[in-house]
């Protein structure tokens, strides 16, 4: 049996700051300035693995913060329960690393990558939790084609 744990502030700014270090580990690793050098200039598909995989990862970080911020935003009063339902969600299907380019990538590298891809996972099932944990509210659609079913019912 699964139980999934009520978001709260303690959870989110202990994860908020797991994913500062994260994410400063992955902008010190994938800094570009001198590994591309390092990947030699004869080996084009190892500087655009590495290329691909730093963005790829660092976007994946910049997602998992905005969502942290957005609930941060939430627990300090600053969003509603509307705004962060609306705009407060994760990419479900964000592209994991490409295993062609991620193998041609140092083993730190790949370690790393994984991590966040895991990391990343965590904040998707605690977004899903929450989100079928909490009831629905109804969209402006949903309530406007409700209004006018009851109007036609008359």
């Amino acid at each position: 049996m699964s139980h999934t744990a009520t978001l709260n502030r303690r959870i989110i700014d202990g994860l908020y700051s797991e994913a500062l270090v994260l994410a400063d580990e992955v902008r010190a690793a994938f800094d570009l300035s001198g590994r591309l050098d390092e990947a030699g200039r004869d080996d084009d598909a190892a500087r655009i693995a590495l290329s691909c995989e730093a963005l790829r990862t660092m976007t994946r970080m910049m997602q998992a913060i905005a969502w942290l911020l957005n609930h941060r935003a939430y627990f300090a009063g600053d969003l509603s329960d509307f705004q962060l339902r609306r705009y407060g969600r994760l990419v479900p299907d964000h592209p994991g690393g490409d295993p062609a380019k991620v193998a041609l990538l140092e083993l730190h590298l790949r370690e790393l990558i994984a991590e966040t891809e895991r990391f990343y996972a965590r904040l998707l099932r605690l977004d899903r939790g929450w989100r079928e944990a909490e009831p629905h509210f109804p969209s402006a659609i949903e309530r406007l084609r409700e209004r006018i079913a009851q109007s036609a019912a008359r």
